[in-house]
């Protein structure tokens, strides 16, 4: 339990820098829990609204939300989100987790080449 808060709180903070709290919230709890893959998600999507909503507000507040390109993020964020939603509740619970494993590593390998 005491490590649940842990990761809760680190993710917490990576969150509110923006980064996305996930990133170490669900491959922390695939390591803690025996829960499968699409269980963890829908924890991490409701550990996210309320991170998200503190994180931007915070950010409105400081000046860093450009508005004019929100909208449209918004809207094929939405659509994007259905679709992927829809192909993970129907896949296989080790596929998605090794899908989701080579995004992590793909996006590490990213981080570590920009200059």
């Amino acid at each position: 339990m005491i490590w649940l808060a842990v990761v809760g709180f680190a993710s917490g903070i990576i969150s509110g820098m923006g980064i996305g709290g996930g990133t170490i919230l669900i491959p922390a709890l695939v390591m803690l829990t025996d829960m499968n893959q699409q269980a963890l998600q829908g924890i991490n999507l409701i550990y996210f609204i309320p991170t998200a909503v503190i994180a931007l507000i915070t950010h409105m507040k400081a000046g860093n939300v450009e508005k004019s390109v929100v909208k449209p993020i918004i809207m094929y964020g939405i659509i994007g989100a259905v679709a992927g939603s829809i192909i993970a509740v129907g896949m296989n619970s080790e596929v998605l987790r090794k899908i989701f494993a080579v995004f992590l590593v793909f996006m590490g390998i990213n981080e570590v080449r920009k200059k």
